[in-house]
């Protein structure tokens, strides 16, 4: 992300959410009624406008696979609570609704979003904008993680690092150095036990068809002359052998099958199954 200018690529995930509520079938792997209306009253028009684009198969994947992250990091914390998580930290939030959304079950949890001043601002204006008010239990912190690390911007954000928490990172690996992701990991980890994290990674385009490696190239391309390029790819193997050196215990990968049975076997929902996943459970 370019300095001092908030994350188009996190627009753009906002949009296919909303995009998920308008215009698939229902019952969705996603209810978030709150995407179309946090994004502003031209929102459904414009993505009633570009229809055929989030219609196509390259579209619906994308769709599928955003909608499914999100979806499986939620029932994963709200599982973790029995475990006595009590704070959730989003790392690189974007326009993540689930705080203005949140279930009664998540009343107890302290949330805090971490994402860019920029995109925190953008956040901000269009919550203020549609009328929607922050829950009590929600905090909105600005951290630039080029300036600060994140241990630190935790700490001034008031995380409590006695506490077992639940991180969802979420479409974001795949943008950082490996440094930065091993860091990342190594701070998670010193959680106490019990604390979680789901993140998802790019696995490198190795056994992909032609046509998946072709739009995965088209894909590529965009978020490079977005400014946001990909720089971090994994295989399941190096991922595991990453959560495991810093202290995580159980590590569970979202496999196609599993998505397949758990959230698209009963759906009436168009969005395709993942042929690949790239999204992992890891527990201290």
């Amino acid at each position: 992300m370019l300095p001092n200018r908030s994350s188009r690529t996190a627009l753009a995930t906002a949009y296919l959410r909303a995009a998920h509520q308008i215009l698939d079938a229902h019952p969705l792997l996603l209810d978030d009624p709150i995407a179309v209306q946090l994004l502003g009253k031209e929102a459904e028009q414009r993505i009633r406008e570009g229809v055929e684009r989030y219609l196509a198969p390259e579209g619906l994947a994308l769709r599928s696979h955003v909608v499914l992250r999100s979806r499986y990091a939620e029932d994963r914390l709200s599982s973790s609570l029995q475990r006595g998580v009590s704070q959730y930290v989003i790392v690189g939030a974007g326009f993540d609704t689930f705080a203005l959304r949140q279930p009664e079950w998540a009343a107890p949890l302290r949330i805090i979003e971490i994402d860019h001043a920029a995109t925190q601002a953008i956040k901000r204006s269009c919550i203020a904008a549609s009328g929607l008010k922050h829950p009590g239990n929600v905090v909105l912190a600005d951290i630039d993680l080029e300036r600060e690390s994140l241990l630190d911007g935790m700490l001034r954000h008031g995380v409590v690092l006695s506490r077992p928490t639940f991180f969802s990172w979420l479409g974001v690996t795949m943008y950082l150095t490996e440094v930065a992701i091993n860091e990342t990991l190594r701070i998670m980890a010193a959680f106490p036990a019990g604390s979680e994290v789901v993140l998802s990674f790019l696995q490198p385009a190795t056994i992909d068809t032609e046509r998946a490696l072709a739009a995965r190239s088209r894909l590529t391309k965009l978020v490079a002359d977005s400014g946001e390029p990909f720089t971090s790819y994994f295989d399941e193997q190096t991922m595991e052998t990453k959560l495991r050196q810093v202290g995580f215990v159980s590590v569970e990968f979202l496999t196609s099958e599993i998505a397949l049975s758990r959230y698209f076997q009963h759906s009436s929902t168009a969005l395709p199954p993942p042929r690949r996943v790239g999204i992992v459970a890891a527990i201290r």
